[in-house]
């Protein structure tokens, strides 16, 4: 957490690997996505409609409770950990935190909807077909521009930090422990007059 917080995971390469594989294994689902959706349905509600509650005319029939709660419940386990990582990792990005309420609430909400969308058209009414491409379009933007922050925000040059800058107007060493630390040349005038002094009361 306390490198997510401050930026530094992106001067670890191990984190660097491991943060870049998982984002290629989700631009994969996100890119699946749209052919799983595809291969059933189109962007026109008369083919949501068709595929949830059948259709005569093509002898399909319709979705069983049965089958819709099986796809439903691998799905939310699915979105559940999805959302969580992407929008976890965009909470330390830094961008101003209403950008980043809306992104996180407007992902879950999306995705929320695509998957309550076809329960409704199946259920409830075929007038709740249009939620089902329009939250499906909606949700898989909210992810790639989560996707897109994220990459650019992992792979980003780290800014440099000046740690090694002494404060200004910091008070100097005293002169006995800046020799004794081996930091300030030797005194030639002192020793000179501590030899004089020495002949003085020799004499």
């Amino acid at each position: 957490m306390k490198y997510l917080e401050n930026g530094r995971f992106r001067d670890q390469s191990l984190m660097r690997l491991t943060l870049g594989g998982a984002l290629v294994f989700l631009l994969g689902l996100w890119v699946s996505a749209f052919g799983v959706y595809f291969s059933r349905l189109t962007l026109s509600p008369s083919s949501v409609v068709s595929y949830y509650r059948g259709s005569e005319e093509t002898f399909q029939p319709a979705r069983t409770f049965g089958s819709m709660v099986e796809v439903t419940h691998g799905h939310m386990a699915m979105m559940a950990l999805v959302l969580l990582l992407l929008t976890h990792l965009a909470i330390f990005v830094p961008a101003p935190r209403r950008l980043k309420a809306i992104g996180i609430a407007g992902t879950f909400a999306a995705a929320f909807v695509n998957e309550a969308s076809g329960w409704l058209v199946r259920f409830v009414h075929p007038g709740f077909a249009p939620l089902k491409p329009v939250a499906f379009l909606v949700s898989q933007a909210f992810q790639l521009a989560l996707l897109a922050v994220l990459a650019v925000y992992l792979f980003r040059r780290a800014e440099e930090r000046d740690e090694k800058a002494a404060p200004q107007g910091a008070p100097a060493r005293p002169a006995p422990i800046q020799r004794s630390a081996g930091l300030a040349e030797p005194d030639e005038t002192a020793g000179e007059s501590e030899a004089e002094s020495a002949a003085e009361s020799a004499a």
